[in-house]
């Protein structure tokens, strides 16, 4: 890192109806240099990286790149100076296929006819760059969200580029495509390049920024190099508080009788069959690599992806999945990994949002009665902490923590006897975090099984009784609590890929990066 500024705003101030978004932010980025921009969801992160990026403009402040001024009116205006954005919000294009997503801004043409076999060629060399292992010529829409994930982050690399800025980029991410991740950025910085990253994963933060820049309300709290800060200090500097317990793991709950039983479980998009139970209370965890399977297999116990054999049973009484309507009919819930997309009407209000898995509870002879919907979904908002003015507000308009309580108080409203959560604090700032395991715990309280789909190691040894890890499809191992250790679930999650070419190498790659974490962490603590 070097002390020539590439990147600076100055008193930039950005308002939207009823909200000041952004109050006179302040922020310089040096040149090979990777500066941490942290905050609260709602601190006003994302509207700095859209202005920086060129979808909106700012209403009163200052840019300059490199010393020039830099005042971008489109998206491709900022590509052209130089600044790449990989967005939290993926922007992938579905029915196009993997190659011509990642060529959009210039695909290879020879007399204005598009070379595929160049495409393709160079295609292949971004995915290696990222270890992504899918065909170039695969339709997005076949992709996983950590998959497209990927995807947009090799997209970002496809160019040389002045500033980079990743928003939330490891969100979906396992531990082996993190580590890629952060050694792809280290060798940006290497190359001189200004690097803005944004992750509510804090330890990321102290690994791989060399300064971090605080945005609490839309306002610059301070910036500070990452060797003065600890983990306490940022916290308290993003939140205003120090918080208790990150991990409000429920050890007052002891597991009591089955409720779900999932046997000989054939998943049709693994082609593997997978038996496990989960019981009251108890918190049951899903580990593994990108494309080990987890989420296809929750999808199936949910009866949105098709299953080929097996049972599941809640309560000993078997669920017949022809489709989710029968899920939730049976006791069984999902919150899926891909909240805005699959979750939630964005444009409907979070009344309406809440009460769509048990309309009959505010119907009578077949009418919606509108004032109890409105009185019953405020009282669960409440319980679940839901910060908005009105009840009839579109849930697209709250911030990413609020979305996700609604998300969870729609099955709390339904009573569910099983509530499965697939990555449940994705792009989720550390108080709403903070407030989603308490809520998770609280359920497990209530005599609830749960199970939690997470990429988090440190999240599912916080929150968990057991974790179930899987490989290739299968389970390969059913760890206690008593037994949890990183490297012991890491080791498990490549069992099924070693003698694969690399796999033995990026085994012990990642085992030692987790190592030297722990202890980075200790120290900073």
């Amino acid at each position: 890192m070097n002390d020539q500024i590439r990147l600076r705003a100055r008193g930039v101030t950005k308002r939207y109806p009823g909200v000041v978004a952004l109050d006179g932010v302040d922020l310089d980025v040096r040149s090979g240099e990777v500066h941490a921009l942290v905050g609260e969801n709602g601190a006003g992160k994302s509207t700095l990286v859209r202005i920086l990026g060129g979808v909106h403009p700012p209403d009163r402040g200052q840019l300059t790149l490199d010393g020039a001024d830099y005042t971008p009116a489109t998206p491709q205006d900022a590509l052209r100076a130089g600044i790449r954005v990989v967005h939290q919000e993926l922007s992938a294009l579905p029915n196009l296929t993997v190659a011509e997503n990642l060529f959009l801004d210039g695909l290879p043409n020879r007399a204005g006819v598009v070379s595929y076999r160049e495409l393709n060629r160079a295609a292949r060399e971004m995915l290696d760059l990222v270890g992504l292992d899918v065909l170039p010529t695969t339709k997005m829409e076949r992709l996983s969200l950590a998959q497209t994930q990927l995807v947009e982050i090799a997209r970002a690399l496809s160019s040389e580029a002045k500033v980079v800025v990743f928003d939330e980029p490891t969100a979906t991410l396992t531990v082996p495509e993190k580590r890629r991740l952060l050694q792809l950025i280290a060798d940006l910085r290497a190359r001189g390049v200004a690097v803005i990253y944004i992750s509510h994963h804090l330890e990321e933060i102290f690994e791989i920024c060399d300064r971090a820049t605080v945005l609490r309300n839309g306002e610059t709290i301070g910036t500070r190099g990452i060797a003065d800060l600890t983990t306490a200090d940022l916290v308290r500097m993003m939140v205003g508080q120090a918080l208790v317990d990150d991990h409000p793991f429920p050890d007052d709950v002891d597991p009591g009788a089955v409720v779900l039983e999932v046997d000989q479980l054939e998943v049709a998009d693994t082609g593997s069959a997978v038996s496990f139970v989960v019981r009251e209370g108890e918190v049951v965890g899903m580990a593994g690599l990108v494309g080990a399977g987890r989420t296809e297999t929750v999808r199936a116990i949910f009866g949105a992806d098709q299953s080929r054999g097996g049972t599941v049973s809640v309560r000993g009484r078997r669920v017949h999945l022809r489709s989710p309507k029968d899920a939730v009919r049976g006791g069984i819930s999902l919150a899926t990994e891909d909240r805005k997309q699959q979750g939630l009407v964005l444009q409907m209000g979070c009344d309406v949002n809440i009460s769509l898995a048990n309309i009959d509870a505010v119907s009578r002879r077949g009418f919606l009665r509108r004032r109890a919907e409105r009185q019953r979904t405020a009282d669960v908002a409440k319980q679940m902490r839901v910060k908005v003015g009105s009840i009839g507000t579109p849930v697209g308009t709250l911030s990413g923590g609020n979305q996700q309580k609604v998300v969870l108080g729609r099955w709390l409203f339904r009573d569910s006897d099983v509530l499965i959560v697939d990555e449940p604090t994705r792009g989720i700032d550390v108080g709403a975090r903070h407030e989603i395991y308490g809520l998770l715990a609280n359920l497990a309280r209530r005599k609830k099984a749960i199970v939690m789909v997470s990429s988090d190691l440190g999240e599912l040894i916080g929150m968990c009784h057991r974790i179930l890890v899987f490989s290739r499809g299968q389970i390969v191992a059913d760890i206690p609590r008593e037994q949890f250790d990183q490297e012991l679930i890491l080791t498990h999650a490549y069992s099924g890929y070693l003698g694969t070419e690399g796999g033995e190498a990026a085994l012990v790659a990642a085992g030692s990066s987790e190592t030297s974490n722990r202890k980075r962490n200790r120290q900073s603590s």
